[in-house]
């Protein structure tokens, strides 16, 4: 393949002596596309599809470490502290079309049942692009660091009970985080014992029980999510992610003065169904209470369904 960006042309040889040249002079895209660069074109029967690509430079003003849980996204950054991201109404639409497919599953409602598992992707899908639309919104020039999950040892029979198994494999985390990735600047760390190593002085606990993390070592206490978050973002910052190199290093967690004032901050988060950012609030004392709904209870809470006498 040989591309002539002055003439707007493509070549593409077929055979020894023999090609095919597509052009995209006076296409309704020209403009759009005016200093991109060709991708690989793919040939189809009926047509040619000819992929453009870009690039911009980005500067990164912060870096952002997340835990992945199952009811939320938990991220650090000194420059905000703590950030909330909540993920109960995804859980919500999951519990809900799980029920109404068990349901047409056990009475041999076969179409029925492929309805709601295309409603059921639909609107998975909606939820993740309007959370990964309004994340960077609200964040941009932004560097967003995830762990690398292996979702096949987290719904392991050996491992994982049944109960655990079910919710892990309940939350699509990778969806998430690839979705995030193709609109923002993403990295990823291991995820082995990011929850169990103390953000303060690095001492390594054998079990992990409860929500809080305790180091036997220097006596520190944390939400083990946020303890998990600090951790991933150090990780990165020390050279810890696939193939990267920090620049940075930074040791633990920020001087005790730094740590009492970081640990107050707390930024929720919700998706709205229509806007540009996320919603936010500051402190989980203001956190409003939301509630899990089924989908369509928030849409058309006035009208009943007609049943005839």
């Amino acid at each position: 393949m040989k591309v002539d960006y002055k003439e707007k042309t493509i070549r593409i040889t077929m055979k020894p002596h023999e090609y095919l040249e597509v052009s995209w002079r006076g296409a309704w895209f020209e403009k759009r596309v005016e200093g991109w660069l060709v991708g690989e074109v793919i040939l189809k029967d009926d047509r040619i599809i000819i992929p453009f690509k870009s690039y911009k430079i980005v500067k990164v003003m912060d870096i952002i470490g997340w835990n992945s849980n199952e009811l939320e996204l938990t991220g650090y950054t000194p420059r905000i502290g703590f950030i909330h991201i909540d993920l109960r109404p995804l859980q919500s639409i999951k519990i809900v079309y799980e029920r109404k497919k068990a349901i047409a599953q056990s009475k041999g409602k076969r179409e029925l049942y492929e309805k709601y598992v295309m409603r059921e992707r639909n609107r998975v899908r909606d939820f993740i692009n309007k959370l990964s639309s309004q994340l960077i919104r609200t964040f941009p020039n932004t560097l967003h660091i995830f762990e690398d999950l292996d979702k096949e040892d987290m719904i392991d029979k050996g491992r994982v009970g049944k109960d655990r198994r079910k919710r892990n494999a309940r939350t699509p985390w990778k969806t998430i985080h690839r979705r995030i990735g193709e609109k923002a600047l993403t990295a990823k760390v291991p995820a082995r014992n990011t929850s169990k190593t103390c953000s303060r002085c690095r001492f390594k606990v054998r079990d992990l029980r409860g929500q809080e993390f305790e180091c036997p070592r220097c006596g520190f206490r944390i939400n083990r999510q946020k303890n998990a978050a600090v951790n991933i973002r150090r990780r990165y910052l020390e050279g810890g992610g696939r193939g990267r190199r920090g620049k940075h290093r930074m040791r633990g967690f920020p001087h005790r003065d730094e740590l009492e004032e970081t640990m107050k901050v707390d930024l929720w988060a919700g998706i709205t169904q229509s806007g540009q950012r996320l919603m936010t609030w500051w402190g989980d004392d203001r956190k409003p209470h939301l509630k899990p709904m089924k989908p369509r209870a928030s849409r058309r809470p006035h009208i009943k369904q007609y049943k005839p006498p």
